[in-house]
């Protein structure tokens, strides 16, 4: 018997999926398609960034329609199934990739240890980073301008293009308005919450490498109040360091919160809402994936990075320092963003009528207390 190891769904050490499941014998197997390079796209992080770099798998497909997409990254779990190879970033797939040939190879990450492995690995093709002198060094035109705009914070801010196009010209590929790729677990345990009143989750947290961009917490439980007289049903979605932060929110606006989750968890209690209020967190990039409607916060980033594929707006404060790329701010501008600016383009974007007060299921001491991966 001859075995194809040229074929996409061979394994080397085990039978593949087709053998174990039709006993169908390799060299009279009706599902052969043969591989005829492989091709290495590193993106590490953070989490959020790797889901949003889920749409250049469709050019990568079409430039490379026979080949092994190997993808390395901190967050594997966001990456589609499609990818015939999704890797964590641990010494044992290190080890693999040093013995793997690549056909090419696309570093999205700026990070050293990212920009090391794209110089140490061969491969005829490289796009994006690599390492000169220690320190990370961009390959190509394109990848100069995002460079360029990465050292400089005047480039940055003057900068025009979304980060789906930036690493889009990266490759050498136009961006043509490609959606994320984002798998949902298929559960409804958060069903409860659609009792025919639209749900808008708000996301209370950013992150603690970027202080400058929380908004205070008296707002949030303004908007929470106003948004449930107003007939919304509202839950309140973070992890363990916004726990404590939403409980007080729960207990003084009477709205929804059910705890923080495990990942999975996160991303169906996402899929009940119809709109999410988020800072630029992974829970942003999560609705987008899911076609939710967005109320983006945003201070301190250039606003053109981010594409919201239509389905939402972004509030920004009435600063001449917006966009200043700092993780503290002395003036507090995120609180000049009030809630009744919120709740309007909420309801401009989904309209609602009647002031009825949905009842919250919230329960204070029993939440749950799984830990979600921020």
């Amino acid at each position: 018997m001859k075995i194809k190891t040229d074929c996409r769904f061979y394994l080397g050490d085990r039978p593949c999926c087709f053998h174990k499941q039709e006993l169908v014998v390799c060299d009279q197997c009706s599902h052969y398609e043969p591989v005829s390079e492989r091709i290495l796209l590193i993106k590490l992080g953070a989490a959020g960034d790797v889901v949003r770099t889920t749409p250049l798998l469709v050019p990568l497909r079409e430039r490379h329609p026979q080949a092994l997409i190997y993808w390395l990254s901190d967050f594997p779990e966001f990456i589609p199934s499609s990818v015939e190879q999704a890797m964590a970033f641990n010494h044992r797939n290190l080890l693999t990739l040093q013995a793997t040939p690549f056909a090419a190879i696309y570093n999205l990450d700026k990070d050293r240890e990212a920009c090391a492995l794209a110089s140490l690995l061969e491969a005829p093709k490289k796009y994006g980073f690599d390492l000169v002198q220690g320190h990370c060094h961009p390959i190509g035109d394109a990848a100069h301008a995002k460079w360029l705009t990465g050292v400089s914070d005047p480039l940055n801010q003057a900068n025009t293009l979304s980060y789906l196009e930036e690493i889009f010209s990266i490759c050498g590929f136009t961006y043509r308005g490609e959606p994320y790729i984002l798998e949902v677990p298929n559960q409804d345990q958060f069903a409860t919450l659609r009792n025919g009143t639209p749900v808008v989750g708000l996301n209370t947290g950013c992150g603690a490498r970027w202080p400058s961009r929380l908004w205070p917490l008296s707002h949030w439980i303004s908007l929470a109040g106003k948004l449930r007289s107003q007939g919304f049903q509202v839950v309140l979605l973070g992890g363990p360091a916004e726990h404590q932060q939403n409980l007080e929110i729960a207990q003084a606006s009477g709205v929804n919160y059910l705890g923080f989750f495990e990942m999975p968890q996160f991303i169906n209690l996402i899929s009940a809402c119809d709109l999410v209020v988020t800072g630029v967190t992974l829970a942003l990039h999560l609705a987008l994936g899911m076609n939710k409607q967005v109320v983006l916060f945003n201070n301190i980033f250039n606003r053109n990075e981010f594409e919201l594929f239509g389905l939402g707006t972004i509030i920004e404060p009435e600063v001449s320092c917006r966009g200043c790329f700092k993780n503290t701010c002395e003036t507090n501008c995120m609180a000049l963003i009030s809630p009744e600016m919120v709740s309007e383009e909420i309801n401009r974007l989904h309209p609602i009528s009647g002031t009825q007060m949905p009842d919250s299921p919230f329960m204070p001491g029993k939440m749950e207390s799984a830990a979600a991966k921020f």
